[in-house]
């Protein structure tokens, strides 16, 4: 390493050194890395394009930022002075519409496959590919540790506010300063950590194993041949159910996010069966109390455990509030390192807290994308992200609020995750119509699933001998195959021979009672 070009040196936050433990212990499984895809529309001036992101480099620290593990105590991020971001540039033209999908969909695989040297800087890759003549696709590529989602429409605004100054030469830009990642590191070696520990043994006490997930989420399933092991899922709530929601929330003052939380915890509850569960939450870490806090570029979000009591007895409205009281009070100890909690809860070191996060993105992406017309259309295409929990849930606001879910496919295959994020629009859509219902009658299941159970199986009308009692047919039964099922409960199972011989016994016992014809017996 050039020492000459080292800027700083400093530790990593809780939630940096999580990942980075996470992207050593499994690097093949390109956990954290992060990779969004936008398509640009008109002429665009390439060189300038490439000269703004430099700028943007060099604004901020933490793009410049490697870090070095190897031999030391501790982790720590190192920031170089100079560091030069390069911008890959390919031309598609000449393919055909169908093939330009096919490469486009190879290359971000193999992008992914790439993954990053984490002590190499920068942790940033940006592919520039040109499919007509006025249309690109950009791939902008970086892991997880130097950023979270609230820094990027950050950086997308100064990217094209450099660009545009860059095409208008005559007129300048005015950026205020960059605060550097740094000083948030400062802020949180200065916090309080008796009080946050005190805090999360209170709310954690007595829990002692993870919630699952679904009835048979815990064993392995064999993959397929060619089958990844990580997959998501996307699905958009209809406007009306979204209105909906943001009325209730409004009236109520609820945030989205509470909802989102109420309807997946008592999904959660459905499926396992217990009314205390946790499950953890992903919260955006920004201190009110660090000045320019809100404008800051890397990565502050944290995810802390959610721990929830369903009582099905209870009407919605008035737990949701409790749920978002307890939500307040968790905001002051968001800096907490969720190994920190662990060592503080009753859980076994063997075993995680929780198995699912859930995380609302209440960052401006799609604002600051159309935000940036000038000479070009900018279209938000799609993101790929990987955690290293099992089941992690996103949710986006917007006209048509957004459900992702991305899941470990050696866990769950993709018509469990269909069927969960059916259940939990279910549940939202129920709770925006009757927040004042019980919280056990919120629906659960699909139209469809209504219709199976109530009608579909119970269609089981069949011709039979309507001149001969029911115990003749049985006898008929016992006469024609004794051996097969007649009849089961649980695990129990009954042939029709041995059903045959316990109703004749219990028909004598009731004889020898004095029952007969016309005698009324309780069942």
């Amino acid at each position: 390493m050039n020492t000459r070009n080292i800027e700083d040196i400093y530790p990593l936050s809780p939630m940096q050194q999580g990942m980075l433990f996470h992207s050593l212990y499994a690097p093949e499984t390109g956990v954290y890395f992060e990779q969004s895809s936008y398509t640009l529309r008109g002429d665009l001036n390439i060189p300038a394009f490439e000269r703004a992101w430099q700028r943007v480099v060099d604004r901020h620290p933490v793009l410049r930022t490697a870090f070095l593990w190897e031999g030391l105590d501790e982790p720590l991020q190192v920031v170089h002075r100079r560091v030069d971001l390069s911008l890959e540039k390919q031309d598609w033209c000449g393919l055909s519409e169908a093939e330009q999908e096919e490469q486009m969909e190879a290359f971000l695989q193999a992008d992914r496959g790439r993954g990053f040297d984490l002590a190499k800087a920068p942790l940033i890759r940006l592919a520039l590919i040109r499919t007509a003549e006025d249309v690109y696709q950009f791939v902008w590529s970086h892991h997880h540790l130097l950023l979270d989602g609230w820094s990027q429409p950050i950086l997308v605004r100064e990217v094209f506010a450099f660009y545009n100054q860059s095409l208008q030469r005559d007129q300048g830009i005015s950026l205020p300063p960059a605060r550097p990642y740094r000083d948030y590191i400062v802020w949180l070696q200065q916090q309080d950590m008796a009080e946050a520990e005190a805090f999360w043994r209170r709310l954690l006490k007595g829990f002692t194993a993870p919630t699952p997930l679904t009835v048979d989420s815990s064993s392995p399933r064999q993959l397929t041949e060619g089958e990844e092991d990580y997959a998501l899922q996307r699905v958009l709530l209809s406007a009306e159910t979204t209105t909906a929601l943001e009325t209730l929330a409004r009236q109520h003052q609820l945030t989205l996010n509470t909802l989102v939380q109420g309807a997946w915890a008592i999904l959660l509850s459905r499926y396992s069966g217990e009314e205390d569960l946790v499950f953890g939450a992903t919260v955006s870490g920004r201190p009110a109390d660090l000045p320019g806090a809100e404008s800051m570029v890397g990565l502050f979000i944290n995810t802390l455990p959610v721990r929830v009591q369903v009582r099905s007895e209870v009407p919605v409205l008035p737990w949701l509030k409790e749920l978002q009281g307890q939500q307040v009070e968790m905001r002051q100890y968001e800096y907490s390192p969720l190994v920190e909690i662990q060592g503080w809860s009753d859980m076994p070191r063997d075993l995680p807290l929780f198995e699912s996060i859930l995380v609302f993105e209440n960052y401006p992406v799609d604002e600051a994308v159309q935000e940036q017309t000038g000479s070009l259309q900018i279209e938000w295409g799609r993101t790929f992200t990987r955690t290293n929990y099992p089941l992690t849930v996103a949710v986006s606001p917007g006209r048509q609020m957004g459900l992702l879910m991305a899941y470990d496919t050696r866990r769950f295959d993709a018509g469990t995750i269909q069927r969960q994020m059916e259940h939990l629009q279910v549940l939202l859509a129920g709770m925006a119509a009757d927040p004042e219902q019980r919280i056990s009658t919120l629906p659960l299941l699909t139209e469809a699933e209504r219709r199976q159970l109530l009608v579909e199986w119970n269609d089981t009308a069949i011709d039979y001998p309507h001149d001969q009692c029911i115990h003749w047919l049985l006898e008929a039964q016992v006469a024609e195959r004794p051996d097969a099922i007649a009849a089961t409960f649980e695990k129990e199972a009954l042939s029709y021979a041995e059903l045959n011989r316990r109703a004749n016994q219990l028909a004598h016992y009731l004889q020898r009672l004095g029952v007969g014809p016309e005698v009324l017996v309780g069942i």
